[in-house]
């Protein structure tokens, strides 16, 4: 039986580029050889593509290949420069490996549904709504779940900080992880946060902040055929959650670890996978994604966000949510092939 080609994207021109290596160098470690046929697709922070051997370290130094995604459909695949003229790899489908700005935010999306190559995961619209918080909370809030309380900043908003009630978080309203995000605790340092967040995006939020616990509920699958992995919980020992700010976060975070499954009660576990799966479905994912809510002490569930290509790196939630139910990574990768092949009709 022919292996499946698989185009893998990886890298990109965001603030999570090292994040991306990072992930697409496990799904390389779990990719089964006998199963597919890798083609490794490198983008730089300068924004050039090169057909590689392998997310290694040094992946831009080594032996690649320009190379870019053809938008003609007949190509259904890559385009390779070499020695001069260009060859063709056609590939079956493309696992975009990629987060944030570039990734997840329906722009590569777009491209693989022009080339008509089938991608796993959320589509250009979901990973659009997805990506920018205020139209997720908007969605999700017509659908009848709890999202924060927040105020949208356009570029040339100016904000009285005397109106707000503290503490609260400034955010880009569409950037990865926690880049840009402060927790602010008075009206002195709102200014400098919003400066902050519009270093990343120049559409900032300003959300109330929530008190309750940070928890997490990792999804894989389509409509109504949706499998999630075990709860997990952010335990914080002082600060807020900052997601790969650390120099070296396979070592850990100094101010914070995960507790999988998490210690919570069954009926709040229940409740956080059913309100997990109805947001998933709300803004019509695809494929995967991790959605990360907020437990209250009375019970209740708030959303926090929605990643569309959540992080699979050796210390990443999703592959850890996931393990913790049973489904080790190379599990999930089959079953998102399975799941892009048979589950859109280009």
């Amino acid at each position: 039986m022919a292996k499946v080609r698989i185009g893998i994207l990886f890298g990109g021109v965001g603030e999570e580029h090292p994040v991306s290596v990072k992930s697409a160098r496990e799904v390389a470690r779990h990719l089964d050889p006998a199963r597919y046929e890798p083609y490794y697709i490198g983008i730089t922070l300068r924004g050039e593509w090169k057909l590689c051997a392998g997310p290694a370290p040094d992946w831009e130094r080594g032996d690649s290949r320009p190379a870019v995604l053809s938008p003609d459909r007949s190509v259904h695949g890559l385009l390779v420069l070499d020695e001069g003229r260009y060859e063709t790899i056609r590939l079956d489908l493309v696992l975009p490996v990629l987060h944030g700005k570039g990734g997840e935010d329906g722009t590569v999306q777009g491209l693989l549904e022009l080339a008509g190559i089938p991608y796993a995961g959320c589509d250009v619209q979901s990973s659009a709504l997805c990506m920018d918080k205020s139209l997720t909370y908007l969605v999700v809030g017509a659908a009848g779940i709890a999202t924060p309380a927040v105020r949208t900043v356009p570029a040339d908003e100016k904000i009285d900080a005397e109106e707000l009630t503290y503490p609260v978080f400034v955010k880009p309203a569409r950037s990865g992880s926690s880049f840009g995000v402060t927790k602010v605790a008075g009206p002195a340092d709102l200014q400098d946060a919003v400066e902050t967040a519009r270093q990343y995006d120049a559409k900032v939020l300003i959300e109330t902040a929530v008190d309750g616990r940070e928890i997490g509920c990792a999804i894989l699958g389509n409509d109504d055929d949706l499998l999630v992995g075990e709860v997990d919980r952010v335990a914080l020992s002082h600060g807020f959650f900052r997601i790969h700010q650390e120099a070296t976060p396979e070592t850990g975070s100094e101010n914070s670890s995960f507790i999988v499954p998490a210690d919570i009660p069954a009926q709040s576990r229940a409740l956080v996978q059913e309100t997990a799966k109805a947001i998933y479905r709300a803004l019509g994912c695809r494929g995967l994604a991790r959605v990360d809510m907020f437990l209250l002490d009375d019970g209740s569930v708030v959303l926090n966000e929605v990643n569309t290509f959540p992080g699979l790196t050796s210390y990443s939630r999703y592959p850890r949510m996931m393990a913790a139910a049973g489904r080790p990574l190379g599990e999930v990768l089959d079953r998102l092939v399975s799941l892009t092949l048979t589950g859109r009709q280009r």
